[in-house]
C-alpha cells in the first residue's frame, strides 16, 4: 500500500493540486497512516473479536492507536496524543465503528481503518444526488446497525423534496447497489458498510462537528482555477453545485398540480407495498424454515439451528425478520442448546405478524382486487397483473 501511494505521488508532481496545503496534511497521515497498519514495522494489531454469536471484524481499539502515536511519534504527553489521534480521525482515516463523531476515545472504543479509495486525497466531492442514493440504499437494507440517525432522516426528507423529479432514479440506483452488496462475503460487507458511513460522516457530518472537507472561500477567490472538478462516489453526476443537504438553494419551481400529487402518492405506496411484500416473503421462508427444521433427523437439527439464526437473527443477518424483545431474549437463550422447537416462539410470534399485517395487507392489495373484480366479470387476468406482479417479486 506504501509502494502504491508513493507511485501516485510521483505521477502527480506536476499538478499544482499536490503542492496545496491540504494534500501536505493528507500525504503526512497517509504516511502515518501506512506505517500505524504495516505489521512488519511495527504496526497497531488489526484483529477480529468474537462477542455473543457474532464477530467484529478488522478492528483496533482507541488505547492501541493512542499508545502507537506516543511510541512512534515520540510523544510523551497522551493528550497531545488524542489529539493528534482526534485530528486524523476528523479527517476519516480512521472512525469508530459505532458512532457518527469522528474523534479519538483512550479506551476500549472499536475503532477501524478507511479504505484508501475513500481517503480525502482523492479530492472527492460528493453530489447531493450521491448522498440520496446512500440513504435510500440505507433504508433498503433493514439492519438495525444501518439505521437512519434522526439528522439523516431529515436530510433524506429534504433531498426527497429537491429532487422529487427524479426520484424514481435514485431509488433505482440505490436498489441496484443493494442487489450488488447483497452478493459479497458478510464479513466484507459489514466492512464496506462502515467505511462508507465514515465517508459520509467525513462529507456530511453530524449537526454541531466541523466538515473539514469545506474549503475558505477567500482562498478559492486566489486560487487561478477555483472550480474543481467533481467526483461522485456512485457515478451519477449532477449538474447543480454540491451543497449541504442543510442547505440546497431554492430553484424556482411551476405551481404543483392534482395530478402531481396524485403521481407521488401513487409512487410512494408502490415504494411501501414493494418493501412490506419483500418483508412479508422473509417472515414467510422463516415461518417454514422453521416448520422444516421440526422434520430434520436428529444429527442434523444442530446445524441447521445456526443456520437459520445466522440467516434470519443474528446481528447484521440477511434476511433480518421483526422480533419483540421478549421472544428475541427468549430465542438467544433457546440457540445456546439447540432443538426443533428452537424457534417456536419466534416463529408464533412472526406468523401473529403474519395474520395481523401481511394477510390483511395483501387482502387491500390492487393485486387481491383486481382478482376479485376478475371473478365479478368473468374474465381472468392471468396473463395481465399476475406476470407482472411475479417480475417485480
Amino acid at each position: 500500500m506504501a509502494q502504491g501511494s508513493g507511485d501516485q505521488r510521483a505521477v502527480g508532481t506536476a499538478d499544482p493540486e499536490e503542492s496545496s496545503p491540504n494534500m501536505i496534511v493528507y500525504c503526512k497521515i497517509e504516511d502515518i497512516i501506512t506505517k500505524m497498519q504495516d505489521d512488519k514495522t511495527g504496526g497497531v494489531a488489526i484483529r477480529t473479536v468474537k462477542s455473543f454469536l457474532s464477530k467484529i471484524p478488522s478492528v483496533v481499539t482507541g488505547t492501541d492507536i493512542v499508545q502507537w502515536l506516543m511510541k512512534n511519534l515520540s510523544i510523551e504527553d497522551p493528550v497531545e496524543a488524542i489529539h493528534l489521534g482526534s485530528l486524523i480521525a476528523a479527517q476519516g482515516y480512521i472512525f469508530p465503528i459505532s458512532d457518527h463523531v469522528l474523534t479519538m476515545k483512550d479506551d476500549g472504543t472499536f475503532y477501524r481503518f478507511q479504505a484508501p479509495y475513500f481517503w480525502p486525497s482523492n479530492c472527492w466531492e460528493p453530489e447531493n444526488t450521491d448522498y440520496a442514493i446512500y440513504l435510500c440504499k440505507r433504508t433498503m437494507q433493514n439492519k438495525a446497525r444501518l439505521e437512519l440517525a434522526d439528522y439523516e432522516a431529515e436530510n433524506l426528507a429534504r433531498l426527497q423534496r429537491a429532487f422529487a423529479r427524479k426520484w424514481e432514479f435514485i431509488f433505482m440506483q440505490a436498489e441496484a447497489q443493494v442487489k450488488i452488496d447483497r452478493k459479497k462475503d458478510k464479513t466484507e460487507r459489514k466492512i464496506l458498510d462502515s467505511q462508507e458511513r465514515a465517508f459520509w460522516d467525513v462529507h456530511r457530518p453530524v449537526p454541531g462537528c466541523v466538515n473539514t472537507t469545506e474549503m475558505d472561500i477567500r482562498k478559492c477567490r486566489r486560487l487561478k482555477n477555483p472550480q474543481k472538478v467533481k467526483k461522485s462516489v456512485y457515478g451519477v453526476t449532477e449538474e447543480s453545485q454540491s451543497q449541504s443537504p442543510v442547505h440546497i438553494p431554492s430553484q424556482p419551481i411551476r405551481k404543483t398540480t392534482k395530478e402531481d400529487i396524485r403521481k407521488q402518492i401513487t409512487f410512494l405506496n408502490a415504494q411501501i407495498d414493494r418493501h412490506c411484500l419483500k418483508m412479508s416473503k422473509v417472515a414467510e421462508r422463516f415461518w417454514l424454515a422453521v416448520q422444516d427444521l421440526k422434520k430434520q433427523p436428529l444429527q442434523d437439527v444442530a446445524k441447521r439451528v445456526e443456520e437459520i439464526w445466522q440467516e434470519f437473527l443474528a446481528p447484521g443477518a440477511p434476511s433480518a425478520i421483526n422480533l419483540d424483545s421478549h421472544s428475541y431474549e427468549i430465542t438467544s437463550q433457546n440457540v445456546k442448546d439447540g432443538g426443533r422447537y428452537t424457534f417456536e416462539d419466534a416463529q408464533e410470534h412472526i406468523y401473529k405478524l403474519m395474520k395481523s399485517d401481511s394477510y390483511a395487507r395483501f387482502l387491500r392489495s390492487n393485486a387481491y382486487q383486481d382478482l376479485l373484480l376478475a371473478k365479478k366479470k368473468g374474465k381472468s387476468l392471468a396473463g395481465k397483473r399476475l406476470p407482472g406482479l411475479m417480475q417485480s417479486s
